[in-house]
């Protein structure tokens, strides 16, 4: 059995089809059916039931696939300790962080450890909401995550920042006080990016505070709300650093109600990091991320 065979049975039970796998490990179609036609005789038992819709695990596939996996991660912990005696000479680090973050915060923090430790190399995994970062920890696919506290008590956190939502609202937009209220803001029939991370806490807030408010929903990136505001089509309420950078004629407003989004460094408890990922860790915990949001501000 080798290895090559076990990361093919993973890769295809999480694709759910060859050419994915494929694509993910590098390889050709051929080899990775090759590989899997290969331990399925070594065997004696199927792993997939091929199809037009892909490739599904079969009962004996599925127990398969969980000693694979644990196959996988004992020879990945061999490597960590082993990378424990390499000291900084080299290493990767893996952050996972949804795209506020992973723009705004994450690049001038990486220059920093970079100055210090530039052999080792730092990637940013960007993934669309804080379910996604959290998944790649349990998944191994990244070392660290940035998501939102309180988080569940199978990681380790700490916080980083807290980010206030704001309300965009046209150039041209008409305020009858000098405090913003929610009937203001109802006017414009305000934009929410329930896709964000910070979607569900928005949503519940505007459900107590504002029932009465019409909001939209149906669109998917930060910056084309931003752009459809500064043409005067919607208003928004949007995290501050997601809304980022804010063109100068938007009017910005904080909410009658305030609300925050706050943010954390997080790891797996009781994980082994080799000596790149503890390093980072400890620059993470010392790095002023609010010097930055006055910059991007």
């Amino acid at each position: 059995m080798k290895l090559s065979q076990l990361r093919a049975i993973v890769a295809v039970a999480e694709r759910g089809n060859f050419s994915e796998a494929a694509l993910e490990l590098q390889l050709t179609q051929p080899a990775i059916s090759h590989a899997i036609a290969s331990i399925e005789e070594e065997l004696g038992v199927p792993l997939f039931a091929r199809g037009r819709h892909g490739a599904v695990l079969t009962p004996a596939g599925e127990r398969i696939l969980y000693y694979a996996r644990q196959a996988l991660q004992n020879l990945e912990m061999m490597q960590r300790e082993a990378n424990l005696h390499k000291g900084l000479h080299g290493g990767h680090v893996r952050i996972a962080a949804f795209r506020s973050v992973a723009t705004h915060l994450l690049p001038k923090a990486i220059a920093k450890f970079h100055e210090q430790f530039p052999e080792v190399a730092v990637t940013i995994i960007e993934r669309p909401a804080y379910l996604d970062v959290e998944q790649s920890l349990r998944e191994g696919r990244a070392d660290i995550g940035i998501t939102y506290l309180p988080t569940s008590n199978e990681f380790e956190t700490w916080e980083i920042l807290r980010d206030e939502y704001v309300a965009l609202l046209p150039p041209k937009a008409q305020i009858s006080s000098p405090q913003i209220t929610w009937k203001d803001i109802a006017v414009y029939s305000p934009v929410l990016l329930s896709c964000l991370p910070c979607g569900r806490p928005l949503h519940n807030h505007i459900k107590n505070v504002a029932p009465f408010m019409n909001t939209i929903g149906d669109i998917q990136e930060d910056s084309t709300v931003v752009s459809m505001v500064n043409q005067g089509l919607r208003a928004a309420i949007l995290p501050r650093l997601a809304a980022t950078p804010i063109p100068p004629d938007v009017q910005v407003y904080s909410l009658p109600i305030p609300l925050e989004r706050v943010m954390g460094v997080a790891v797996l408890c009781n994980g082994l990091h080799v000596p790149a990922v503890f390093t980072f860790l400890q620059m993470l915990k010392k790095f002023n991320f609010y010097s930055l949001t006055k910059l991007t501000y």
